[in-house]
């Protein structure tokens, strides 16, 4: 059996990370139209329920990707490398952003538009650590 090192608990954490960011809003865009119909309410209740899970994740996947970018060598890494890290943070943050706009927005713009900005971002982020992490 290989032998699990620091590598791989910062990986295994950031996958976890985006793992729930990601999937979780994914079940939730699923939940809610449901929701809705059941109870009004149920939706808020679910979505207040879900960020006490999310927003950890989300500073989980934070932390884990500062870390990562600490054990890389930016310096020596091709250009198309170094701009694809840069997009997948921006998208990361934007992610992070529009996830807040969702969440603290009161018109059904921002909470439409916060929550698929927040989404779109997520999975731009995901792709391109997918991207990342199988470059060689």
């Amino acid at each position: 059996m290989l032998t699990p090192t620091l590598d791989t608990l910062r990986i295994t954490l950031h996958v976890l990370g985006a793992a729930i960011w990601v999937g979780g809003q994914i079940v939730l865009a699923g939940l809610v139209p449901g929701l809705r119909r059941l109870h009004p309410e149920a939706t808020g209740v679910a979505a207040r329920a879900f960020a006490r899970v999310a927003w950890p994740a989300f500073a989980v996947a934070v932390i884990t990707g500062l870390w990562s970018l600490g054990e890389i060598d930016l310096a020596g890494a091709s250009s198309a490398y170094r701009v694809t890290v840069l997009i997948k943070i921006a998208l990361a943050v934007g992610s992070g952003a529009a996830a807040a706009v969702h969440a603290l927005g009161r018109t059904r713009l921002a909470l439409a538009a916060g929550g698929a900005l927040g989404l779109v971002g997520a999975l731009g982020a995901l792709v391109l650590g997918v991207l990342l992490g199988t470059a060689n």
